[in-house]
């Protein structure tokens, strides 16, 4: 399946379409806080990410929430070789090592 948006570099994220990710829609299996953190991983830069995190938190969110499987974000960015920012603003944020 192909990109339905062509990527636009150096796009300005305000912290009201940040803000929009909280009110994503969550699938009826998920944990919606999870599935909130992992969508924001996906799709933000390390910098707009850790803006979503400050309002997640504003906003009850909890950063040490679990996958289906069992693990917080910060195990799973564990194994991907370029998500140390992200890991940092996760452990800045409180997420549990």
């Amino acid at each position: 399946m192909g990109r339905t948006q062509p990527a636009k570099f150096g796009e300005s994220w305000e912290d009201e379409r940040i803000a929009g990710w909280l009110q994503q829609p969550v699938p009826a299996d998920a944990n919606p806080d999870f599935h909130r953190l992992w969508r924001a991983y996906q799709s933000m830069r390390a910098y707009d990410f850790e803006r979503f995190i400050q309002i997640f938190l504003e906003n009850g969110g909890d950063i040490n929430a679990r996958s289906p499987q069992g693990e917080t974000l910060r195990h799973i960015l564990a194994r991907h070789r370029q998500a140390t920012d992200f890991i940092h603003i996760l452990e800045d944020a409180g997420c549990a090592p």
